[in-house]
Order: C-alpha cells, then sequence, then structure tokens
C-alpha cells in the first residue's frame, strides 16, 4: 500500500506539472498561438517562476515584455527552428504614425529581471542596407540566454540599462556594424560572434563608475571571407570598457584591433583591453597605443563574482 500510495503521488504531481506547462504553438497544439499573448496573460508584478516552451516555428511578433513581469524563462524547442522575428528598422513608419529609430525597432525589448532565453533564435529581417535595426533590446537585470542565437545587421543586440547584468553563453551573434552595443555589464562566454561587413562588432557605452562593461571570454570571432577590416570595438561613450579573454581573433579583424568613434576625443578614456588571445590577427605587438594587453595578474581580476558580485548566473536555473 505505501509503494502505491507513493506511485499515486508522483504521477498526481507529474499530472499537475504537466497542466502548469505553458506551451506556445502556432499550430495551436499549444496553449497560446503567439508569444505575446503569453506575456501578456502573466500577472502584473509576477513574483513566480514561469517557464514558456515555445514550439518549432517563425512567430513574426514585435515582442515586449514588461518591466513588471519577472522571472520568466522562454525556452526553445530548437535553436535553429524556433525563431521570433520581426523587420522594423529606423526610417520606417510605425502603424501609429511614429518614425521607427534604433531605440524602437526591436524586434523583442525585454524589460523585467530575472530573465532566462534558451535554445532560440532571435532576428530582425529588415535586411543588410535597412540600417539601425535591433533584434533583441535587453534591459533587465539577472538577464540569461544559453545557446541562443541573435541574427541581424546593424546593432543587433543592444544592451540598454547600465544597471542591468547580462550572460551569454553558447550564443551565436552575428551582424555589420555595432552590433553588440550599449552600456550594461555583460559577460559573453564561450560565444560565437560573426561579422558581416568591415565595420565595428562592439560599440560600448560603460558609464565611467563601472568597472566593467564587455567581457569576452573563450569566444570565437569570424567574419566573412572577405572582410579584413573589422575593429573590435569603437567607443560610443568615452569610458567604453571592453575586454577580449583567451579568445580566438580570425583575420577578419583589422590588425590595429580597435577604433575610434569618428575622429571624437573618446579614445582617451576608453578601457579597451586583450589578454591570451590567439589566432591570424591576435598579435599584441600591432594594437593602437591607446588598447591594453592584460598581465596575467590584471586579467585575474575577471571573474563572474567580481563582475557581477552577488549575482552568480551559473546557479540560476
Amino acid at each position: 500500500m505505501n509503494a502505491l500510495f507513493s506511485l499515486t503521488l508522483i504521477f498526481s504531481s507529474l499530472l499537475t506539472y504537466a497542466q502548469q506547462r505553458i506551451i506556445v504553438a502556432p499550430d495551436g497544439s499549444g496553449t497560446y498561438k503567439t508569444v505575446q499573448s503569453v506575456f501578456n496573460a502573466i500577472p502584473i508584478n509576477n513574483k513566480k517562476p514561469v517557464t514558456i516552451y515555445v514550439k518549432n516555428g517563425v512567430y513574426k511578433e514585435k515582442l515586449h515584455l514588461d518591466s513588471s513581469k519577472n522571472f520568466i524563462s522562454l525556452i526553445g524547442e530548437d535553436k535553429f527552428n524556433t525563431i521570433l522575428t520581426f523587420d522594423d528598422h529606423t526610417g520606417r513608419v510605425s502603424p501609429t504614425g511614429d518614425t521607427i529609430n534604433t531605440r524602437t525597432s526591436w524586434s523583442f525589448v525585454i524589460r523585467a529581471d530575472n530573465f532566462t532565453a534558451m535554445n532560440i533564435t532571435f532576428r530582425n529581417d529588415a535586411g543588410f542596407n535597412a540600417g539601425q535595426a535591433v533584434a533583441v533590446e535587453s534591459d533587465g537585470d539577472k538577464v540569461i540566454f544559453r545557446n541562443c542565437r541573435f541574427v541581424g545587421n546593424q546593432d543587433v543586440l543592444f544592451t540598454n540599462s547600465d544597471k542591468s547584468r547580462q550572460y551569454f553563453e553558447n550564443c551565436y551573434i552575428e551582424g555589420t556594424t555595432d552590433f553588440i552595443f550599449g552600456s550594461s555589464t555583460v559577460w559573453f562566454e564561450r560565444c560565437h560572434i560573426h561579422s558581416k561587413k568591415n565595420s565595428h562588432v562592439t560599440a560600448a557605452s560603460t558609464p565611467k563608475e563601472k568597472e566593467f562593461g564587455y567581457v569576452f571570454n573563450d569566444c570565437v570571432l569570424t567574419g566573412d571571407t572577405s572582410l579584413h577590416n573589422v575593429s573590435l570595438g569603437r567607443p560610443w561613450r568615452p569610458y567604453a570598457a571592453v575586454v577580449y579573454l583567451h579568445c580566438f581573433i580570425g583575420g577578419h579583424i583589422k590588425a590595429e584591433g580597435w577604433s575610434n568613434w569618428n575622429n571624437t576625443d573618446n579614445y582617451k578614456t576608453t578601457r579597451y583591453a586583450e589578454y591570451n588571445n590567439y589566432g591570424a590577427s591576435s598579435d599584441p605587438s600591432k594594437r593602437i597605443v591607446w588598447s591594453k594587453q592584460l598581465t596575467e595578474e590584471e586579467a585575474k581580476r575577471y571573474t563572474l563574482k567580481n563582475v557581477f558580485g552577488n549575482w552568480d548566473p551559473g546557479k540560476t536555473k
């Protein structure tokens, strides 16, 4: 009887769990057909973890996750076939009559804290010559992306809050100009960064008082075969902080490594550094004089604990 009672409890728990799962499927086989409809259904000031499973499909939606809807996990069925996309870009006129700019061009904007995404492609389909066209604008604190893809051209990934800490692991990010940009503190772990134009990978706007901006650790930087003049970054604001550690630097990166922002004085206070990189364009002797090669002792400062303080993304489910 005890064994039977235990099995009954187990099956009851599994049934309850199955009933509580939120599934999005475009063919109607899930709980919802669209991702935004799930976001709309989540209570304001949410404090309970909500997991949303998104089945394969192309979801053409301009997605907005409100700042009051925290603790959301968005899990795709397959990172190549679960695609969230839209095609807004600068200069386009929205349905409300407003002209789209960089800050409104997003396909998906995340205002909430404690957001996690896995196994999803985030895309902006505006096209190569459309100008600024953000795929994801991520503003919340304690945001995690694992095994995701970010696809587009100019300004693909906008980390747009100096109060935001974000962690990217095993992600693929591609673009043309400034395709990783903003003021947040972000750690990229084992990510693949691919350039599609002779332009700039990053455009950080790190505030002066923030020690850490963008940290790329054990990443791979590649580019289209025709490229040989890509920079690791240019400073959107004077104190831009970007560091590449143990990264493969492909031949598409120019020898001097970094660029200034439109001939301004921003370069005088940038915090651009590298440590122990390798690959065709990793030679430290050819870098511009205002970038830095870290010593072994200086490189030890770059730990998740130092960068994120009391938040450990490795322990967040």
